[in-house]
């Protein structure tokens, strides 16, 4: 074979030079991985019942806010590892609150937030306090009666203004509202001992006053109204299935009357996951 000239070494040289630029190279085996992107943002907002009492465990038992592992927007955010998770939820907030502390954590790429609020608002847990405190059922109902009264008074804008500063801070995102169950089984087995069926009665129909008004701000505000009440009926203090509410506990009055551990896994999350998938 004949030898080739210089002048061919060199076109030959450049035509492989432009192969090689031309061919995009390989990507390297050992090339590190990219961060998936989030599927989505969930930021969870609230009060005492979207956050720990109830569950007795905490993240941290100090912290005024009482936070901790086993509540429903925890075990869904568990459940959906692919979405990024905000927990802006903390104990005693009411509406007022939640607005100016809560809802500045959202962002506009949030696109699922749960809103827990409103027994704050109208004293609800000054008015078990007083329940469980005074002796005469009379004393008991008419702080319930005042309680909704508040909820259907000063309740609805409240929550109006509340869930207009969620839907402007969070444009594209699906807001649950979250509500309240009923408390006791009316005639269960409780007996005789703790509140009188009266005051339960009572305790009862302030949860549904709460669940009227909500729902119908949710739906005015075009959220969707997450209503516990029917799941949670069978597993209600005094009810003979598995209780999913705290009773009254004298050593710990903070944890009385709250979602536990049963209530936030076995009750909201089912409710929650409905709504969501």
């Amino acid at each position: 074979m004949r030898s080739l000239t210089r002048g061919r070494l060199a076109s030959l040289s450049l035509a492989v030079a432009a192969v090689c630029l031309a061919v995009p190279a390989a990507p390297s085996a050992y090339a590190t991985d990219v961060e998936p992107a989030a599927a989505g943002k969930y930021v969870a907002l609230g009060d005492s019942y979207a956050v720990a009492p109830g569950t007795r465990e905490y993240d941290n038992p100090d912290d005024p806010c009482r936070r901790g592992p086993s509540t429903y927007s925890r075990l869904w955010a568990q459940q959906h590892s692919s979405y990024s998770f905000v927990e802006a939820s903390c104990s005693g907030a009411t509406t007022a609150e939640l607005t100016s502390q809560q809802v500045p954590q959202l962002t506009a790429d949030t696109t699922l937030v749960t809103v827990h609020v409103g027994g704050n608002d109208v004293g609800f847990v000054d008015v078990l306090k007083n329940c469980i405190l005074t002796i005469d059922d009379k004393d008991c109902i008419a702080g319930v009666e005042a309680a909704k009264t508040a909820a259907t008074t000063s309740l609805p804008g409240a929550l109006a203004s509340t869930y207009a500063a969620v839907r402007a801070k969070a444009p594209n995102a699906k807001v649950v509202v979250v509500g309240y169950p009923r408390l006791y089984t009316i005639g269960g087995s409780c007996g005789i001992l703790g509140l009188s069926d009266r005051e339960r009665t009572a305790l009862n129909s302030a949860a549904d006053t709460l669940a009227s008004v909500m729902a119908d701000q949710a739906a005015k505000a075009g959220f969707t109204f997450l209503d516990p009440r029917a799941a949670f009926d069978p597993h209600t203090i005094c009810s003979d299935g598995k209780v999913w509410v705290t009773s009254l506990e004298w050593d710990k009055i903070n944890e009385s009357y709250h979602p536990n551990k049963a209530g936030h896994g076995e009750g909201y999350l089912p409710l929650l996951n409905a709504i969501t998938g």
